[in-house]
């Protein structure tokens, strides 16, 4: 069988798999703007952050729901070294991000790897992952698009409209601007099922998170959901999938996709 040079038949080229990241991205920068715009409205009202100090948060820490947690310690008196515990405990859940992208940053050099890890979020995390499983390979243009401009930039220039803006609004929730956030994630999260095991893992998480956040608080909750979900999820067996391709090259994913459908026309010529 002759090598013609071409993707293999359900295997996206670059250019098409860019494409379809771009336009999963589009909700996601709207709602970065907008959640952006509610939290540096929330630090400079609620809790009296200066606009330096509001905006260095988000360029710093850059961890979304982490710091509206913080800035409710804050606005609650919380010591400052219990709210970098309680934080930390709640962007725990980066841990299992980081595990799951590593086989696809493999042979990245360290530099790359830890500025990767400083604007890696949920949005990038499923963003990147998805456009992985689609394209078959590590793709370091499709994981920088999703970092920089659909998330960081959103949540930069909605932080800073926040700052400046924000005193005309008086209640955010007036105009919906606190269930945006949630719809996103919950938009993201049908991208990232695949299988019975990332459903049983989407299920069981929101259930315990939804649950523990209205028993305890939600920030227990989110850290309660973020370790549960994923547990249940390792305790269902699922078949290996092409769509979990390692970090390998792209030519090594085609020609394993390539022998599998060859070979039942290999038999038939026997």
């Amino acid at each position: 069988m002759a090598d013609t040079g071409l993707p293999a038949a359900g295997v996206p080229n670059v250019r098409s798999a860019r494409r379809r990241l771009a336009f999963d991205g589009i909700g996601i920068m709207v709602s970065g703007v907008g959640f952006g715009f509610v939290y540096g409205l929330t630090a400079r009202t609620e809790a009296g952050f200066s606009p330096i100090d509001v905006m260095a948060m988000s360029v710093f820490v850059f961890a979304g729901a982490a710091q509206f947690a913080a800035i409710g310690y804050v606005v609650a008196g919380v010591p400052w070294a219990v709210i970098g515990i309680l934080t930390g405990l709640l962007n725990a859940r980066h841990v299992l991000y980081s595990a799951a992208l590593a086989p696809w940053f493999r042979g990245r050099s360290f530099g790359e790897r830890a500025v990767a890890a400083q604007v890696l979020s949920d949005e990038v995390f499923a963003l990147s992952l998805t456009h992985f499983r689609r394209l078959g390979r590590f793709d370091a243009f499709g994981y920088w698009f999703a970092g920089i401009v659909v998330d960081f930039i959103p949540w930069f220039l909605g932080t800073l409209s926040g700052v400046l803006l924000g005193d005309a609004i008086v209640d955010p929730e007036r105009l919906g601007l606190d269930v945006i956030f949630a719809a996103a994630m919950a938009g993201l999260a049908v991208g990232l099922i695949t299988g019975r095991r990332e459903l049983v893992t989407a299920v069981v998480g929101a259930v315990v998170g939804v649950a523990v956040s209205l028993v305890v608080s939600p920030t227990v909750g989110i850290i309660a959901g973020g370790f549960v979900g994923p547990a249940a999820g390792l305790l269902v067996p699922t078949a290996s999938a092409p769509d979990r391709a390692s970090s390998g090259s792209e030519d090594r994913y085609l020609v394993r996709r390539t022998h599998k459908r060859a070979r039942p026309e290999a038999e038939e010529k026997r």
